[in-house]
């Protein structure tokens, strides 16, 4: 397991102060993986590609953006933009004037399905205010502002660091700070993503948790969950069936999300390695092996009982990646 200063040198976000163009690509990432809760996630290969320059003339509106992509319509829109508005929090906070913005983004991320796309477009936010704004932030920094604006580090840890994730808020005396650490950077297997026609917001899946769990359940989910990051630094795709169970949210989610309970069975089946809930749902991810994908999509279906079930093949990634221009 590579902890955070190890990471391969493209992945590294360097102190930059200029204002020149700069290209984002921020993955999809899927958190939990069954029972690791607020301290697991996976990085994925479908990304949001934000391009950003400063907008040329002095009296520019703030933020003009160009959206292709899934939901365009969505990542098009110039209020209540999430990407723009940290951007703009963060540099009013340092006292720095808010630079108006041109944009271009590409996302391949579906929207309120599970895959972070919040934790995304946090980091995206956060890193062109270190940019624009000559912040001078690592990437330790603009991780740790961005997980302390999604309340948890699971999702935003994994977009930053990429492949499997396992993270940590440590509170001390000089206040909160992430700890992470990465592996399964070599692992062969692909992911499969099942998604419902509807979605579900973080913080309606959220409330549907109790307040309290029994030790048997806590101990069942820690000791999975020490299995599930060990199946991942081995490389161990026969120890997924069972460390990928959980006790503690997919149980009360099942209602919310219809896909799980017809999904769940599979994992253990032939070339289906495991089965979750991807974050708060209400897609469900399988991780399966490399040959097996077009076998498996199509029990999918059949589990779900619909043919037109849309299934997204995709694989495990690495983290975020910057590059500047002028």
């Amino acid at each position: 397991m590579s902890q955070n200063a190890d990471q391969e040198p493209g992945q590294n976000l360097p102190q930059i102060q200029h204002s020149g163009a700069i290209r984002l690509v921020l993955p999809a990432t899927s958190a939990n993986l069954g029972p690791g809760f607020d301290s697991v996630g996976l990085a994925m290969a479908l990304t949001l590609t934000v391009e950003a320059e400063a907008a040329p003339a002095p009296d520019a509106q703030l933020l003009t953006i160009q959206a292709t992509g899934r939901d365009a319509d969505r990542c098009a829109r110039t209020s209540n933009n999430l990407i723009f508005e940290t951007y703009r929090d963060l540099l009013e906070r340092a006292g720095h004037a808010v630079t108006p913005l041109d944009l271009r983004i590409h996302n391949e991320i579906p929207l309120s399905m599970g895959f972070g796309s919040s934790a995304a477009a946090l980091l995206a936010g956060v890193y062109l205010a270190n940019h624009f704004g000559g912040l001078g932030w690592d990437r330790q920094e603009c991780m740790e502002e961005a997980c302390r604006r999604e309340g948890h580090p699971d999702n935003v840890a994994a977009c930053a660091l990429g492949y499997l994730t396992v993270s940590t808020v440590v509170a001390d005396s000089g206040g909160d700070w992430v700890m992470a650490a990465t592996c399964g950077e070599k692992t062969p297997w692909k992911l499969l993503l099942a998604l419902p026609s509807a979605s579900l917001a973080t913080e309606k899946a959220r409330a549907l948790l109790p307040a309290q769990y029994s030790r048997a359940d806590v101990v069942a989910n820690l000791q999975r969950t020490a299995l599930l990051v060990s199946a991942f630094a081995l490389g161990r795709g026969d120890l997924l069936r069972v460390a990928m169970q959980d006790r503690l949210h997919q149980p009360y989610r099942m209602e919310a999300c219809p896909l799980l309970p017809g999904l769940l069975p599979l994992a253990g089946e032939e070339g289906v390695l495991g089965v979750a809930l991807s974050g708060a749902g209400p897609a469900v991810l399988l991780v399966i092996e490399q040959e097996a994908a077009d076998a498996v999509a199509a029990r999918i279906r059949h589990a779900a009982a619909d043919p037109s079930l849309e299934i997204i093949a995709t694989a495990i990634a690495p983290g975020a990646q910057q590059s500047c221009s002028g």
